[in-house]
């Protein structure tokens, strides 16, 4: 078929238009998303719904990183019986916080990571709707994009505070991207930049490598990646962490399966049946998996790229310690969200090609709607059979995008999202004026004991400590003995550690609601830290 001129030039216009609108529409996934997760994690901040841990954690680290300084984090350091000086490097190695670290020049508060984890959650809409255009065509791209926005993986990373996790569905979603359009220096920047998210990062990027051994083209690059990320990952948890200050058996979970990866791979060779059961030990295990799969509706594992997430979710679902790990909440899923979104976008492409008739020009470029070319006239051009079979392909691409936006809508109520409904979140109870009270009788740049929930509201003006079962002698603490709060036992733990401070030492200077402030008249030298 020949398109003439004036068509050629109708054309043209009308697919400018087109992306015009596509972009449009885009910006306003995005920037909603933006919204939205700005608003849930900065209400949780104003009711004091955040914590020392983890939110303080990486305020003091990265405020370090604005000074120039090693990412120290004392509330870590301090509690966890590392030592005040104590960098986060030796927690988890996560060098890449230090790119928030321009932030803090410009407002230096938690508020600030979670404006900035706002923006990076939902930026990963954008290469993920790239990868979708071109496999899909434009409108299930757009209705993936909210699906992605909407998912309980990234609704739950946003409630929990904020983590170094944050980085990862961007960058993912670019090293897809990027692989999709043939762009080595692309795909092997994003990988680099993913191996300093996190130590097991690696593990992702080994996945992803196992994916691309079994691509032509891309075999020496995909060999690359599963000896390189292992080793990266071995490197960081072993050498790295512990340099740092760390310990490289921190956070062993295998206890179940061995005492160390020796004996981890000595069960793994002699019962592989106990490495199996392990993997639905607790029964909760299955039940997130069956969520993340939930979220393309079974799609992904029709596709390869599902192989990517398996060394990461292998290594959560075989521990035996954490319980964080294996949970749907918390943030331990939006590392692999993209993948499986992506999985499931190339599951149904691969469907849809699986029953087109040979000799499809759309088929064959793998592409339904993508720039470039007149779609209309490319359909005309096939004979009926084709065009039948086409259309059939398109309802159940239509269906499946549809269909996985029910599933993210479906799931909100039953995640942190829905907490955005709730009037009540949005003015404060009697506790929460009294919390507020409380940190308001704190002068500034003081070392302070904090509850948990009440850390994040002095962080930004003062050097926090957790308040815990051990005396640290700061000259100020803040008390909550309303509620149990981490890490204490129970309420009357609290009130007990409450009593021992007011008779030795302690006056108390605010009493309201479950909220005691006390100040030191005598105490000990000890101030943890550098001034």
């Amino acid at each position: 078929m020949t398109v003439r001129g004036d068509d050629a030039a109708t054309v043209t216009a009308e697919t400018g238009d087109r992306t015009r609108r596509d972009r449009v529409t885009l910006a306003a996934i995005t920037a909603t998303a933006t919204a939205l997760y700005t608003t849930l994690s900065l209400t949780k901040l104003a009711n004091f719904k955040a914590g020392a841990y983890d939110l303080v954690i990486f305020d003091q680290a990265v405020r370090s990183y604005s000074q120039f300084r090693l990412p120290i984090a004392i509330v870590k350091g301090v509690h966890n019986g590392f030592g005040p000086d104590f960098s986060t490097l030796g927690d988890h190695w996560s060098p890449i916080l230090a790119l928030l670290a321009p932030l803090y020049w410009l407002f230096d508060g938690p508020a600030t990571l979670l404006v900035a984890q706002a923006v990076l959650l939902a930026a990963a809409a954008v290469p993920l709707w790239v990868f979708t255009r071109r496999a899909l065509g434009p409108g299930a791209a757009h209705l993936v994009a909210v699906a992605y926005t909407l998912s309980w993986p990234v609704v739950e990373t946003v409630a929990f505070d904020f983590h170094e996790a944050a980085f990862a569905p961007l960058l993912t979603a670019v090293l897809l991207e990027r692989h999709q359009a043939g762009k080595r220096v692309g795909v092997v920047t994003a990988a680099l930049a993913l191996l300093c998210v996190k130590e097991d990062m690696g593990l992702l990027v080994a996945g992803f490598g196992l994916v691309l051994l079994t691509q032509r083209g891309w075999r020496v690059l995909g060999g690359a990646f599963v000896a390189g990320g292992a080793a990266y990952t071995w490197l960081a948890s072993q050498v790295l962490i512990p340099l740092f200050g760390g310990r490289a058996d921190y956070y062993w979970a295998y206890g179940a399966l061995g005492p160390d990866m020796r004996g981890v791979a000595h069960t793994v060779l002699t019962d592989p049946l106990a490495v199996l059961a392990q993997l639905g030990s607790p029964p909760v295990k299955l039940v997130t998996l069956a969520l993340l799969l939930g979220i393309t509706l079974l799609a992904a594992p029709l596709s390869p790229l599902l192989i990517m997430a398996v060394p990461l979710l292998a290594e959560r679902m075989l521990a035996s310690s954490f319980p964080n790990w294996w949970v749907a909440g918390y943030h331990y899923n939006a590392f692999v969200v993209v993948v499986v979104f992506a999985a499931g976008v190339d599951g149904v492409r691969r469907l849809r090609a699986r029953h087109a008739p040979s000799g499809d020009p759309v088929t064959r470029a793998g592409v339904l709607g993508a720039a470039g070319g007149n779609l209309v006239a490319r359909i005309a051009a096939l004979g009926d059979p084709a065009k039948r079979v086409w259309a059939l392909g398109d309802r159940v691409t239509r269906v499946w995008a549809l269909g996985v936006v029910g599933f993210a809508l479906i799931s909100v109520p039953f995640f942190s999202l829905a907490g955005l409904a709730d009037l009540d979140s949005y003015r404060h109870d009697a506790r929460e004026r009294a919390a507020a009270a409380a940190v308001a009788v704190v002068p500034d740049g003081v070392l302070v004991e904090a509850a948990n929930n009440l850390a994040p509201a002095l962080s930004g003006r003062s050097r926090v400590l957790l308040w815990d079962r051990t005396r640290r002698d700061a000259p100020w603490v803040v008390a909550d003995v309303g509620r149990k709060t981490f890490p204490f036992v129970n309420v009357a733990e609290q009130r007990e550690r409450v009593r021992l401070l007011a008779g030795s030492g302690y006056d108390v200077r605010f009493s309201q609601d479950g909220y005691v402030v006390l100040a030191a008249t005598a105490r000990t030298t000890r101030t943890p830290g550098p001034p």
